[in-house]
């Protein structure tokens, strides 16, 4: 690949997966770039000669955004920002927090947003702010991401799996889980397609729509963990942030784009497992 590639946010699920796979890419993370810093953007940028940014430093806690909203303003919309004005093509990942949640079919791409957390809204605005100024950007927004690294639902099952003998999860919240490794192995296939008339705004999770509740079910039965998940409803489980209740993105215009194959998240899940 004779991009020059910097991956921002690189100790996280998917920079994390992103190394493994671009093993000659520069990795940053908030304690080697402050994305939030403009001037130390540009700096770096030209300093490293860096031909393409993969961006996937984000304010990604949810419940503390609402208590936070400027330190997650800062972070997921003027990091974008700084780095699409630095020149450099970008890929930028958002989420399915830019959607309401009450659509009946998958979110395309193109379908109106209306996020309802201030996570949800710094992370579209961050999206405007690429699209406005970096030349040659693909957003993708992603889902329930998972993987052996950081914190996040596969692991916390696990956890609590080992520890008690039943837990309850929501089940009236629909989405798809997408492990970390299948959209990094996407994004890899993205970069030689990357062109000024592919710039957009595009959709990728694995394959296939569960609950929360059908995905612990899961978690624990391939893990052999003799735990009990209660299902309950979203009400007998409040957030400080709301969540979208249908999340399940369309990946047509992703895959008829950049030709990319997508496995089923069940498959992915069991791949993942023998990692941990």
């Amino acid at each position: 690949m004779k991009d020059k590639i910097l991956i921002t946010g690189c100790n996280g699920q998917l920079g994390s997966e992103l190394a493994k796979l671009l093993p000659q890419a520069i990795l940053t993370d908030v304690d080697t770039l402050d994305i939030t810093n403009p001037q130390a953007v540009s700096d770096f940028v030209k300093q490293n000669n860096v031909d393409l940014i993969i961006n996937c430093a984000a304010y990604t806690a949810v419940d503390k955004a609402e208590d936070n909203p400027e330190l997650a303003a800062k972070i997921n919309i003027d990091g974008p920002k700084n780095l699409a004005l630095s020149g450099a093509k970008i890929i930028h990942i958002s989420t399915d927090y830019v959607f309401e949640g009450t659509n009946c079919r998958p979110y395309e791409p193109e379908d109106e947003t209306n996020p309802v957390s201030v996570y949800g809204k710094t992370k579209l605005a961050g999206e405007q702010e690429v699209l406005k100024h970096a030349k040659c950007a693909i957003i993708i927004r992603t889902a329930w991401l998972y993987s052996p690294y950081g914190g996040n639902f596969v692991k916390t099952m696990r956890k609590l799996g080992a520890e008690k003998e039943s837990i309850s999860v929501v089940n009236d919240q629909i989405g798809t889980p997408t492990c970390a490794a299948d959209l990094a192995q996407a994004i890899v296939e993205i970069i030689p397609q990357m062109n000024e008339s592919n710039k957009g705004v595009y959709h990728f999770s694995d394959e296939g729509v569960c609950s929360w509740y059908d995905f612990a079910h899961e978690i624990m039965a391939l893990s052999k963990l003799d735990c009990l998940v209660k299902p309950i409803p979203s009400s007998a489980y409040p957030t400080k942030a709301k969540r979208p209740f249908y999340s399940v993105l369309s990946k047509e215009k992703i895959k008829n784009t950049f030709h990319i194959e997508i496995p089923y998240w069940k498959d992915s899940l069991v791949k993942c497992l023998k990692q941990f």
